[in-house]
């Protein structure tokens, strides 16, 4: 065979290895991206949120007869949110309060909104309908479940126990448990307490 035959063969071979090659490597890459993206904690809580939600519904089934409120998640120590209880999770309970709202009204429960005031409050900086005060809240309607759940914090994260009450019986009907790590809110720093004394360490960059 004359060379430039062969030099015209070997080219042929190597451009498709090199296509190949791209192929797989991009193949390779598509596969991966969505496993880093799930491992990464920072930013997460709602995707930690949703797979608890997963578990706690699972085997309930969605009626627009029931009403659903969905209560704060507190400490399961002291049963109420502390805002000196200085630690990285400090705001979870009350984003899984607002998280489970989403999660719940997203799968068809008909949840209330208990925190709705009778007027639109209207202030030089804001205007707003929720609020904590008693006095301005409308009345509350009669709920059939509730969902709640308790945190037991840990130094690198906290546990999430939540539950759907039956409000008359007070039966629980669903639960579910999820581990929620230390770094979804902080990442670049950690702190702590540890008997009563507050911990600040430098995260690993």
């Amino acid at each position: 065979m004359a060379s430039w035959a062969v030099g015209a063969v070997m080219a042929a071979v190597m451009a498709v290895i090199g296509v190949s090659g791209c192929s797989s490597s991009q193949t390779t890459s598509q596969r991966t991206q969505p496993e880093m993206e799930v491992t990464s904690a920072l930013g997460n809580v709602e995707y930690h949120t949703y797979l608890l939600a997963n578990e706690l519904f699972a085997d309930v089934t969605p009626s627009r007869q029931y009403r659903y409120a969905v209560v704060g998640f507190v400490p399961v120590d002291t049963m109420k949110y502390d805002p000196n209880h200085q630690q990285p999770l400090m705001m979870l309970g009350h984003q899984l309060e607002q998280g489970m709202i989403t999660e719940a009204s997203k799968r068809g429960f008909s949840t209330k909104e208990f925190k709705l005031s009778n007027d639109i409050i209207v202030s030089e900086q804001s205007d707003q309908i929720l609020t904590r005060d008693i006095d301005r809240l409308s009345a509350i309607e009669v709920v059939d479940f509730y969902i709640t759940g308790t945190l037991v914090y840990q130094e690198s994260g906290a546990v999430v126990n939540a539950r759907i009450v039956n409000a008359r019986s007070k039966d629980v009907v669903a639960a579910a448990t999820r581990f929620f790590p230390a770094d979804l809110f902080w990442q670049e720093e950690q702190v702590t307490t540890r008997n009563g004394k507050l911990y600040r360490t430098e995260g690993m960059r």
